[in-house]
Formats: structure tokens, C-alpha cells, sequence
């Protein structure tokens, strides 16, 4: 199997390269130049696997040139340790045929620990096939749970470094703290002024920035990225998808080849479009929800084709989907366009922060995703109801995906089973949820809230968490977007 670039497929590398470069040099994102095809005595016969059976089968089909001991060498690595469930990501029932995909089990407490837990372990094997001797410089801009897991994940990986960049003002406190305190002598961490997007922009620049990668090369070094726009994040998160189906399918929601629906809170696209990529591949979808906060540009071109980023920005109680630039949405109009209409429009939104899609791409869109939106007080209502009702606390994302989820069934009275992913730990976002629940108190620091959390909903708070209260921070610098590029060269000491 063969990568290409999104905006232009005679870019076409292995998987190794596409890994280790993270991005193509024309600022395209790498795609298989082909899905494979999964039936269904497939999903049956992975249904009676683990988690460990179902990533190790469904990753060997993406990663070609990694032989079977290295696909079976990265998925232990990723998953034998550091998760508090031994399901890994728990399909969790709820009721009236929906069930709850438990991402956070991690040691991060995020669903971000699927992907970022494996792919040191991927790249470590592919840049010893595709840069061997050349040290790797992970470039990460997060809106909150990213760059946590990616620091976690590469701390003191032989042969790398990680520099994560947030907004000083987007992040929940735990958030923060945990990227701040991070240990390991090989990160770095940076907050900017301005948003996520200003954050992945800069990013971005720096990555195709050929002045910087020379500079990087005369020092044996190299960019990779742990952002979803790397398909070493993106491949591991295709497998939990199948892995949710399959608990389906064993607790007699489905039987094998009957339909569901997913489900996703999403800002960057990359959560929603592994679903995608798992439908393409076999998964018997039968519609995909997107689900977004206050900033709704997902919703307002799922449902027109227009995407416009030229809106006022909302700083939410759901913050990792604080977005208006979703850089993955580029792979799934590619995949209904082909690489010279994405260009084009990669080019009007740079430009003018607006595209138009044409009619069949937002025919065939519109026959897969459905979409919706929610602001802050609607996702509290839902975290109370949701507590209240069914016992289940959830945090702030998945309450957002869980609204949109009813707004669409009572819109449609598609009842067809349901997945809705969830992406975080409730501890995460101790404020918001403690008001959802009816038990903030305005004098409490942020942990104490989190104590008071567990008081209140006799749910216990993650030991990751908790441990964060008597760790020393040793990362507090912040820097203007202009400035990113210095910081990059500080901190690598070039």
C-alpha cells in the first residue's frame, strides 16, 4: 500500500515515510491510495478477539511494510500497560439501544490515548525504515487533550523530541496542569497567545517551512507530527470502531452485519473520520453524526456545504472542539473529490476562510453525515439528565455528542443502535461538570472540585488526575504565534 498527498497523489510514499514525515512537503495530508475491504465473517471472527487481536489485525492492513512482528510489538506496547480497563475501550449500554464507546481509559485520561499510546511505538519503527540515524522532533499544537497524550506517550523515547503548543486561554485547568508538569527529558511545552487554530497554523508553517527543516537536517534532525493530520494517529483510531461493533455484537445489541449508527464530538474531524474510514473498510454504518459546540462550522457544512471560518469564535466548557479550522475534513473531500478540487479549495479557505463544495461532494457527504450543535447550557443540561436518569456521569464533549445524538433521533426517529464515543474522563473538566450536577462551589481550586466531584456523584476520580495535585510545573512560558519558530529553536537548543 502506497500514500499520497491530498493535493497531489503523485506524492506517493509508504506507510513508514508517511508516518515519519507526518505532512507532505505541499502541506497535503497522506491517504492510502487504497481502503481495504473487511467482511463480514471478519468482523464476526474478530468479535472473538481482544482489543489487542483487533487493533494487531486491523493495523497490519494499513501498515505494509511493517512485518508481523513489528505490528504485533507496537500494539503490545501500546496496550498491555496504562489503561485502567482491561477491555481497553469499554462499549458501555445506556439504554434504548445506545451504548457509550469509553475512550478514556488511558493514561491521560482522553481518547487521545488510543492513538498516542501506540504511535511512538509506530514511529520508532518507521523512521529506522524511512530516516535512519536522524532524530525525530514531534511538533504538536493541541487544544487540550492532545498534547497531554503526546507527551506521555513520547517521554524519553530514545531518538525523540516533543514540543507541544497550546492556547494559553483554550484549555480546561487540568489540562493545563498536566501538560505543564509533564516530566521527561526530552519535552517541551509552550502556551501561545490566541486560539487552537492560531496554535495548528503555526504549526503547520513551521512544518512546510523548507528554510527550518534545513536548519533541522544540519542538525540531524527531523519533523513528525502526533496530530491527527499524522496517519500514525489516525490508523489506531479506525480499530476502536470495529472493537465497539464487535462488544455489540457480543452483548446481542447486533447481530454481525446489521447496521448502527456512530456518534462523535469532533473539532479537528480526525475522531469522526476514522469512523469513516472504518465504514469504507466494511463497518456496517448506517449514518455518521457529527457533533460540535458553540463553534458550529462542522455543523453549517454538513448540512449546506459551505465552510466558513469567518465567525465569531466561542471559548466553550468543551474546549478541545474550540475549532474553526478542521484540518482533517481535507482527507474526506479528497476521498469524494480528488486531489485538484482540494487544492482549490485549500487555497479559498487560506484566502478568504470560506469554501463551497460542489453539489455530488455534498451529495455523497450528505448520504453518510448527519450534524448538530449545542452551546454550554444545553451540554450541562445533558450531563445532569444523563447523571440523573441513567447514573452515567460524562464530561463535557460527550455530553455535546449525546445532545446532538437526541436532537437527531427526535428530528429522524432513526433508531437504529447506537454508538456515541466518548473522549474524556468527567474529572477532566471538574467545574463544568460540578455545576452540570448541582454542586459547584466558587471557592474551591481545581482540586478540590474534583473531590467534591466524586463527593457529589460517588464516582471515583482517575489516579492520573488525582496524582497531578503535588507535582511541580515546569513548564509556564508563553509566546505571541509570531514567535513560534524561536521557541522551536530554544527549546531544541539550535
Amino acid at each position: 500500500m502506497k500514500y499520497v498527498s491530498t493535493r497531489n497523489p503523485a506524492v506517493a510514499v509508504t506507510a513508514s515515510q508517511a508516518i515519519t514525515k507526518g505532512i507532505s512537503a505541499d502541506g497535503g495530508l497522506f491517504v492510502p491510495d487504497a481502503i481495504p475491504a473487511v467482511s463480514t465473517a471478519e468482523i464476526a471472527a474478530l468479535a472473538q478477539m481482544d482489543y489487542i487481536g483487533r487493533a494487531r489485525t486491523i493495523l497490519s492492513m494499513y501498515l505494509t511494510d511493517f512485518t508481523a512482528e513489528e505490528v504485533d510489538r507496537c500494539v503490545h506496547g501500546a496496550y498491555d500497560s496504562g489503561f485502567s480497563d482491561p477491555k481497553i475501550a469499554p462499549t458501555v449500554p445506556v439504554g434504548d439501544g445506545v451504548a457509550i464507546l469509553e475512550l478514556f481509559k488511558g493514561p491521560t485520561c482522553a481518547f487521545k490515548d488510543m492513538a498516542l499510546q501506540m504511535l511512538p511505538h509506530l514511529l520508532t519503527v518507521a523512521s529506522d525504515k524511512a530516516a535512519p540515524g536522524t532524530e525525530i522532533v514531534i511538533l504538536v499544537a493541541t487544544s487540550g487533550d492532545t498534547g497531554k497524550a503526546a507527551l506521555e506517550g513520547f517521554k524519553d523515547v530514545p531518538n525523540t523530541r516533543i514540543l507541544v503548543f497550546y492556547p494559553s486561554d483554550g484549555v480546561s485547568p487540568m489540562q493545563k496542569l498536566q501538560m505543564c508538569t509533564q516530566e521527561g527529558a526530552n519535552v517541551g511545552v509552550s502556551a501561545i497567545y490566541g486560539n487552537f487554530d492560531d496554535a495548528q497554523t503555526g504549526v503547520k508553517k513551521i512544518f512546510t517551512d523548507p528554510e527550518i527543516a534545513a536548519k533541522l537536517a544540519a542538525n540531524g534532525m527531523a519533523f513528525s507530527s502526533a496530530n491527527s493530520i499524522n496517519w500514525g494517529r489516525l490508523a489506531p483510531q479506525i480499530v476502536y470502531y470495529f472493537s465497539a461493533y464487535c462488544d455489540l455484537i457480543n452483548q446481542g445489541t447486533v447481530r454481525c452485519g446489521e447496521p448502527i449508527n456512530i456518534v462523535v464530538p469532533t473539532g479537528n474531524f480526525g475522531n469522526i473520520l476514522a469512523a469513516y474510514y472504518a465504514k469504507r473498510m466494511g463497518l456496517p454504518v448506517q449514518r455518521l453524526v457529527c457533533a460540535s459546540n458553540s463553534n458550529s462550522v462542522l455543523t453549517e457544512f454538513l448540512t449546506t456545504g459551505v465552510y466558513d471560518r469567518n465567525r465569531e469564535f466561542f471559548t466553550t466548557i468543551s474546549p478541545s472542539m474550540d475549532i474553526l479550522i478542521s484540518s482533517n475534513l481535507e482527507r474526506l473531500l479528497y476521498a469524494v473529490s480528488g486531489s485538484e478540487k482540494v487544492k482549490g479549495w485549500m487555497q479559498a479557505l487560506s484566502e478568504t476562510g470560506r469554501y463551497q463544495i460542489d453539489d455530488a461532494a455534498f451529495a455523497e457527504i450528505s448520504a453518510l453525515f448527519s450534524a448538530g450543535c449545542c452551546n454550554d447550557d444545553e451540554t450541562k443540561a445533558t450531563i445532569a439528565r444523563l447523571f440523573k436518569d441513567k447514573g452515567y456521569l460524562c464530561d463535557t464533549h460527550t455530553a455535546v455528542a449525546v445532545k446532538v445524538y437526541e436532537d437527531y433521533r427526535a428530528r429522524t426517529g432513526d433508531a437504529t443502535p447506537t454508538v456515541i464515543a466518548s473522549t474524556a474522563s468527567p474529572f477532566k473538566f471538574s467545574a463544568a461538570v460540578l455545576e452540570a450536577v448541582g454542586g459547584s462551589d466558587d471557592a474551591l481550586d481545581e482540586f478540590g472540585m474534583v473531590e467534591r466531584l466524586a463527593a457529589v456523584t460517588g464516582k471515583p476520580c482517575p489516579a492520573p488526575l488525582a496524582g497531578l495535585r503535588d507535582k511541580a510545573v515546569r513548564f509556564d512560558g508563553c509566546c505571541e504565534k509570531e514567535g513560534m519558530e524561536q521557541v522551536v529553536f530554544d527549546l531544541l537548543g539550535i
